[in-house]
Parts: C-alpha cells; sequence; structure tokens
C-alpha cells in the first residue's frame, strides 16, 4: 500500500507543470518522507531557490546529498563523493542554524523522522536539542565519511604507485642479467642495494594496501573487497612481469620481497664464499708453481691432491663453463707437464727407444691438453667474462688485459713445444721400426712396396725378427732379436735354398716360428707356397741366442706346413702339415734330422 502510495505521490509532483508554477512543500514532503530523494531533488532544488527559510527543506536537501555520496563508487567517483559529502554537511549546518521551537511547532509534521518518546510523559515528540543533535551526528558522520574516502582513495593510489616501483626496478634488474644464475655470477654492491631498496619498497606496498584494508572495513559497504594474492618468482626472464589490477577482489601481484631476500641469501651464503673459494684454490695452485720453478721437482702428485670438485660442481652449478676453471685447469696443464719434463730428464739420454717414446707421448698429452685449453680461453668472450668474474680476475691477475696476455702467453708457448715434442715423437717412433746393426737397417714393419735389402716374414713385438736378406737377387736368411734400444743383442744370418728362395717369388714366401719359454732355442720354417718339381720347398733352421746358428737344413714337403711346436725334453721339432682338409705330422730331430 505504501509503495501504491509512493508512487502515487511521485506522479503528482511530476505531474506539475515545470514552468510558471510554485513547487508546494507540503506535496515533496510527503515523496521525501518515503526516501524518494532522488527524484524529489530537482523539485526540493527549485523550491529552496525561492524559499530560504525551511530548515526542513535544507535537511532533506542534505540528506539527499548524503544518500549521492553513500551510494557512489569511492575509488572510481571519489571527487563526486567528497562534494557530495560537502554539500550535506553545508545543507544540515544551515538548517541547524535557521530551525527554532517555533518552526517545529508550526510544521511538527516536516521533523517526523526526529520524533522520539519522551520518558517523563511517555509521550512522541520533537526537540529543538534532538534535532540539533541529529543534524550534528549527521555533519560529523558526512564529513568522517568524507576523510576517509579520502584518505582511502590516497593508500589505494599510493598502493598502485609503489607496486608499479616495484615492477619497475624488478624490469630495470631483469634486463641486466640473462639468468638467475647470471644474476647471481655478475652480483655486486649496486645490485644488492637495488635488491634491498626493491625489498622495502614491496614491504611499503603491502603496508599501504594494508592501510587501505583498515579504512575500506571503517567505511563499511563499498563493493570492494580486496585481497593480495602473492605470486612466485622462480624464472628471472619469464616470471615478475605485468602490473597488477588492484580493482579486482584477487589482486595478484608478484612476491618481489621473497624473490630478493632469496637473491641476496644466495649471495650472501653461496656466491661470496664461492668466490673466496676461487681465490684460495689460485692461490694454492700458484704456491705448486712456485715449488716447481724453486726446487725443480716434480709437483704431480701435489695437484691430484688439489683437485676440488666440489669447488667446480659449485662454480657449474652457476655457469656451464665457468671461467676460473678454464684458469685452473690451464695452470694444471702447464704444472703437469712441466712436471713430466723433470720426471723424464734423468732418462733424457736414454738408449731405450720404448722408455723414450713412453715419455714423449705423455709429455705430448700433457702438452696438447694445455694448448687445447689455452687456446678455448683465448676464444671465450672477453667482456662477459670481465662482468661475470671481475672478483676474480682483479684478486688473481690485477687486470683482465693482465688476463689475455697470460693466455696468449702460454698458448705460444704450448705450441711451441707441442711442435718439439711433435717432431722428437714421430722421429723417435720411426727409430722403434727399425733395429740397427752397423751401418745397416732392419725395418721391424712389413711393407711390400719398399725396395729393402732386408725383407721381414716374421715381427714377434719387443722379441725377434725374422726375414730374408738379398744381396744381388741372392736370399740369405736372418733373425734379430729386438731390443729396447733397437740394437740387436742377437743377430744371425743363415743359409736357405737360393733356387727355391728367390727375390721374385718372395710374395709366395712364408714362415713359422717357435722358440723355448726362457726364448733360448729359436725355431724358423721359411717355406714357399709354390712348388718345386710337385713338392714344397722348406728351409727349418734352428739358432741358439748364445750360440748363433746350430744348423739350417733345406727339405721338400708334400703339403704346407701350417703349425710348428718344440719338445725340449727331446730336442725334437713337430711341424704340421695339411691339404685338402687332412693333416699329419712331420718331426724333425734335434740335429735337423727327418724321423722316419
Amino acid at each position: 500500500m505504501n509503495k501504491i502510495v509512493a508512487l502515487l505521490l511521485i506522479f503528482s509532483v511530476f505531474s506539475l507543470p515545470a514552468l510558471g508554477q510554485k513547487v508546494k512543500y507540503k506535496d515533496l514532503i510527503l515523496l521525501l518522507d518515503h526516501g524518494q530523494y532522488s527524484d524529489a531533488e530537482s523539485h526540493l532544488r527549485k523550491y529552496l531557490k525561492e524559499n530560504d527559510d525551511n530548515p526542513s527543506a535544507y535537511i532533506f536537501m542534505g540528506i539527499t546529498f548524503q544518500e549521492k555520496a553513500a551510494g557512489e563508487d569511492v575509488l572510481k567517483q571519489t571527487e563526486k563523493v567528497m562534494a557530495h559529502s560537502d554539500s550535506a554537511a553545508l545543507f544540515f549546518d544551515k538548517a541547524s542554524v535557521i530551525v527554532t521551537e517555533k518552526e517545529l511547532r508550526r510544521n511538527d509534521e516536516y521533523y517526523q523522522m526526529f520524533s522520539r518518546r519522551d520518558p517523563r510523559t511517555g509521550e512522541f515528540g520533537v526537540k529543538i536539542s534532538d534535532v540539533k543533535l541529529q543534524l550534528e551526528t549527521r555533519t560529523k558522520a558526512v564529513k568522517e565519511r568524507k576523510d576517509q574516502v579520502r584518505e582511502l582513495r590516497k593508500h589505494f593510489l599510493k598502493a598502485e604507485e609503489l607496486y608499479a616501483k616495484c615492477l619497475s626496478a624488478y624490469k630495470s634488474i631483469q634486463v641486466k642479467y640473462e639468468s638467475n644464475n647470471d644474476l647471481y655470477l655478475l652480483s655486486d654492491d649496486f645490485l644488492l642495494a637495488d635488491l634491498n631498496k626493491l625489498i622495502q619498497t614491496f614491504d611499503s606496498t603491502v603496508n599501504v594496501f594494508n592501510s587501505y584494508r583498515s579504512v575500506l572495513k571503517q567505511i563499511g559497504k563499498t563493493n570492494y573487497n580486496q585481497l593480495l594474492d602473492l605470486q612466485e618468482i622462480i624464472e628471472l626472464k619469464r616470471d615478475g612481469g605485468g602490473a597488477a589490477d588492484f580493482m579486482v577482489d584477487d589482486v595478484k601481484i608478484w612476491d618481489y620481497k621473497k624473490w630478493a631476500k632469496a637473491c641476496l641469501e644466495t649471495i650472501e651464503k653461496v656466491i661470496v664464499p664461492l668466490r673466496d673459494s676461487q681465490i684460495s684454490y689460485d692461490i694454492s695452485l700458484n704456491k705448486l708453481r712456485a715449488k716447481l720453478q724453486k726446487d725443480s721437482i716434480s709437483v704431480l702428485a701435489d695437484v691430484a691432491q688439489l683437485e676440488n670438485q666440489t669447488l667446480y660442481t659449485q662454480l657449474k652449478k652457476y655457469d656451464e663453463n665457468p671461467l676460473p676453471i678454464g684458469v685452473y685447469e690451464m695452470v694444471k696443464a702447464e704444472l703437469r707437464y712441466q712436471s713430466d719434463l723433470i720426471l723424464h730428464k734423468p732418462k733424457k739420454d736414454t738408449s731405450n727407444i720404448g722408455v723414450r717414446l713412453s715419455h714423449l707421448t705423455e709429455e705430448l698429452k700433457y702438452i696438447s691438453q694445455l694448448d687445447s685449453i689455452a687456446l678455448s680461453l683465448s676464444k671465450r668472450d672477453a667482456q662477459k667474462d670481465n662482468r661475470k668474474y671481475g672478483h676474480f680476475i682483479t684478486k688473481t691477475y690485477g687486470t683482465h688485459s693482465v688476463l689475455i696476455n697470460t693466455i696468449n702467453t702460454t698458448l705460444e708457448y704450448a705450441k711451441r713445444e707441442q711442435l718439439k715434442k711433435q717432431v722428437e715423437w714421430e722421429n723417435t717412433i720411426q727409430a722403434t721400426k727399425w733395429a740397427i746393426n752397423g751401418a745397416d737397417s732392419i725395418p721391424l714393419f712389413f711393407e711390400q712396396s719398399r725396395e729393402l735389402k732386408y725383407k721381414p716374414l716374421v715381427i714377434v713385438d719387443e722379441k725377434f725378427t725374422i726375414g730374408l736378406f738379398f744381396k744381388d737377387s741372392l736370399a740369405t736368411g736372418y733373425i734379430y732379436s729386438i731390443t729396447p734400444s733397437r740394437i740387436p743383442d742377437m743377430k744371425v744370418m743363415f743359409p736357405v735354398d737360393q733356387k727355391s728362395f728367390k727375390k721374385r717369388n718372395f710374395l709366395a714366401t712364408k714362415c713359422l716360428s717357435v722358440t723355448d719359454i726362457p726364448g733360448h732355442v729359436f725355431f724358423s720354417l721359411i717355406y714357399s707356397e709354390s712348388k718345386s718339381n710337385e713338392k714344397f720347398p722348406v728351409q727349418i733352421s734352428k739358432i741358439y741366442r748364445s750360440d748363433g746358428l746350430a744348423w739350417s737344413n733345406f727339405f721338400k714337403f708334400d703339403w704346407l706346413p701350417t703349425e710348428m711346436s718344440f719338445s725340449p725334453a727331446t730336442g725334437e721339432l713337430s711341424v704340421k702339415v695339411s691339404a685338402n682338409g687332412e693333416s699329419k705330422m712331420m718331426v724333425i730331430d734335434k740335429n735337423g734330422k727327418q724321423v722316419q
């Protein structure tokens, strides 16, 4: 029923002519009493222009502005809220000034909102004191809310501003480094200051936002209830970017404080000690260098004991190819090479070619390592290394130019030494391929294309070689021991059948050999795979290491010899011969005669 009355009242008021007819307050009061402030506002304004002595009209005008301020968005319409709050307070103050007892008695129906029961009489009525008190209370509430909205907006804007500063500060860090590890390696006092400042700014952001939340609760209903939703930064380049929307309830912001604190902790507890370890390790290597140079003694064992896999692992955690490790390895390679030279110096002129070759092989290995490492270091990005490892470079070499000069000098040294050792090694390798007997060189390799006087048929590594010596195409058998110095301590020539073993038939010539376990007795069986008069020519010789040739006899076998064995107990030589899948044994006694 009240709604129907209200609608009829609204209709009656709005049906009044817009011009030329005064607005009657008794019509407006019915509309206002029903809370239709927005509908009555224009008419109330018109009425007040013509009637400036009606306290009730001022009161309702104040309430109209108070309701407007209460219904407006505190963040998006802050200026309107402020203006309407000021207007409300102004109208309440004006009404309080002009309201009188007489006005209340004459128009008490306009002030029913202030009516209350008298505790003495029990009757309802309106008192001037109650009206003024309520007006004062409304004015205070309007002003307080205005101040709260102003403070709310200030905190809101400040939170946005501070977070924007956090974002800007983070991006200025982000753009300088390729990754989290890059940031750690390049960390310096400037970065530490930036990280601490970021933490402070983020703390301020959160504090101001909390102040905003506190004021929001004081204001009451506003349609806002924002909460911070902190997002963790994991990857420097991927995370931490993008502005936040502080208008939504779930305000997602990056947790710059947590990230910055984690960075500071890593730098303080890991990177700084790691840098100190790098310097300590370099000092240890330099002590070994001084020891080697001063005392001319090998430090190979010391270098091995100085291995620090923990340091290497920590460095590689932050960089796949750390400069300090390259420098350490260069120094260690040089120490190994120079230690090797010192160790090998007493046997530098040894006649043992095997020992010389072994030494040269090892020296070549170390000098090649040094060359490879120094070459790799010379190709590094100098500018990037200087940024990443400035502390290491400064503490160990003074300046980056000194380090570069050291690397280049080491590389030149390595190349000179490598070339020299390579030549020595190749010459020594060649020396291992020949046994030297006075002016003669006996090949210890098979190479049929070469026109050599000595043509090997059997070569047993580091023991002996058997072959044919050709002079004017006439063959003579030979056996030479293979010694470390390549100067034979056993050298025996023995006759062979000249007709059967001609130079032109050498490719068809083969040899079997056998010796006793101590290596005192040797047997040579030289045969031709080409038949002569339907038989295979065979020359068997017995040689003693100490006494030389015992005998050398010529045989003709029906089948090809395939195996040979010697029995020291009987002195007999057994030769297995085979043909067409069949085999049989030929026995030669200790004097070289075939046993029937």
